[in-house]
């Protein structure tokens, strides 16, 4: 008899195929990994009861000058603000042009050249894919101001519910996004209809816009092929990224006041909302892979899941991938619509303190991490309610679970019998397992259990490579740590 412990590293790897994944963890739902043990993530609960009228792509939170707490979130043709009590206002400006729900893809007749591919089908590369309507949002001052990516006029609200957000005087039209700068000025990006254009305004004053001597507005249109998605702020500057690329601006005072530098090629983003920022920078979503910066140059991340999530991700419906930080676990959240679907409907989550990812099932479009709530707090894309998240261990009917990939218990020809599992869960009885075994990697699988894992379990199975399933049956905070394995050699096959 020996004892095999099932010491799994942290994390998911989702690459190549199910044998590269053998002694890793390769499927998961609803959990993460935290201070080395697999436990549920957080559920949730609503905010707010009053859904938007539709899904919300672009959220900001913020706090005013006399203590009040705010959060406003946008769809394709509204604009809303929700008080700390979870009221919502609308606050949609008068005039706003409406977008599109769904990213409009041509695959019919007049969409690409003739005689090219097939009618009916989705084109592959002489087709302008029209981008789902987004919000970018940001605080200046007390104030919000926001641009809709279809509208592209700049607005603000000055935090009265009964008024609606108006247009900024003098700013720019057909603007992709909009960005506060750390030294409060309000930057255009896509400015007027030009997509490489960044205009900004005087500084603390988001009225004035024409440069002359007495003012530091001012504008610079940046060296790329790409077009501007969108616009964050890290380490001082401002974080610009187009399709293709990415620069910052640097404020260097009167008479150039900004100055732009490429700082990355062939790592734009997916879509304006797939960046999110943390203490250590930014992190972002590209067409098939993940980078960060954090000061100096772009950085290409190791993702142990890329293979998965961009054979997977529904391409024509990618710019509504949403990126939500929440900080607390040191996890980046991307929110992303897979296969046909054309709602986000999967997440993919980068644990940036242990360079760990985990995968999952989740239909939310857009959030804003804790600090001025307690909570992070995310919409959700079924019924378009605002959910306060890592709330208690209520999933509406999601279940959480790790799969394992193959773990080898035989050596050549030899098969081992495995007689019992000797588990390591916390609190004994909220946690099942199941065993899956086969004799070579594309033999039929064979299930057995689920087990509960309170005690140690008696089993009865031969394989030389088995599978483990663990997964949550109770909403309790659960630990699985390292379980263990009795087997015995149990002859050839």
């Amino acid at each position: 008899m020996a004892l095999i412990p099932l010491d799994l590293p942290a994390g998911v790897y989702r690459n190549g195929t199910d044998l590269q994944s053998q002694g890793r963890w390769r499927d998961s739902n609803l959990v993460r990994w935290f201070d080395n043990t697999l436990r549920p993530i957080g559920g949730w609960r609503t905010r707010s009861d009053t859904a938007s009228a539709g899904q919300v792509r672009g959220m900001k939170s913020w706090i005013a000058n006399n203590s009040d707490r705010w959060i406003a979130a946008g769809s394709y043709n509204k604009l809303y603000a929700y008080s700390g009590a979870g009221v919502q206002y609308d606050i949609t400006p008068v005039g706003l042009t409406a977008g599109s729900e769904n990213a409009l893809n041509p695959v019919g007749f007049g969409s690409a050249f003739y005689g090219r591919e097939y009618y009916g089908t989705a084109r592959q590369e002489a087709v302008t894919i029209t981008p789902a309507t987004t919000w970018s949002m940001d605080s200046f001052g007390q104030f919000l101001v926001g641009c809709s990516s279809s509208d592209g006029k700049v607005y603000e609200w000055q935090l009265s519910p009964s008024t609606k957000a108006a247009v900024v005087a003098n700013a720019p039209v057909n603007n992709r996004a909009i960005l506060v700068t750390e030294e409060r000025f309000l930057m255009c990006l896509g400015a007027g209809g030009n997509p490489r254009l960044v205009q900004w305004s005087d500084r603390e004053n988001n009225t004035v816009w024409t440069p002359a001597a007495t003012n530091e507005a001012g504008s610079l249109e940046l060296q790329t092929t790409g077009r501007i998605q969108c616009g964050v702020r890290v380490q001082n500057q401002a974080l610009i990224l187009t399709d293709t690329d990415a620069h910052v601006a640097t404020y260097s005072g009167p008479p150039y006041v900004f100055g732009i530098e490429r700082i990355g090629t062939s790592c734009g983003i997916v879509s304006s909302q797939a960046v999110a920022t943390v203490d250590k920078g930014a992190v972002w979503m590209g067409s098939r892979s993940f980078y960060t910066y954090s000061g100096g140059a772009v950085s290409e991340v190791n993702c142990e899941v890329a293979d998965y999530v961009f054979s997977d991700i529904n391409h024509s419906q990618i710019s509504k991938v949403a990126a939500v930080s929440n900080a607390n676990f040191g996890e980046i959240w991307w929110f992303y619509p897979s296969g046909n679907s054309n709602e986000n409907n999967r997440y993919v989550v980068f644990n940036y303190n242990d360079n760990t990812w985990a995968i999952g099932v989740l239909a939310r479009t857009s959030g804003v991490d804790a600090g001025v709530y307690r909570q992070p707090i995310i919409a959700s894309a079924t019924d378009k309610k605002l959910y306060e998240h890592e709330i208690g261990f209520n999933y509406d009917g999601g279940e959480p679970f790790a799969e394992s990939g193959p773990i080898s218990i035989g050596n050549g020809d030899n098969v081992m019998a495995v007689t019992q599992m000797i588990p390591d869960e916390k609190t004994q009885g909220d946690v099942d397992a199941t065993f899956k075994t086969r004799f070579y990697p594309n033999d039929v699988e064979r299930s057995y259990g689920p087990f509960n894992m309170a005690n140690p379990v008696s089993l009865r199975f031969t394989g030389r490579q088995v599978r483990i399933r663990v997964e949550g049956v109770n909403a309790d905070d659960w630990r699985v740590g390292i379980n263990r394995l009795e087997v015995r050699q149990g002859g050839r096959r």
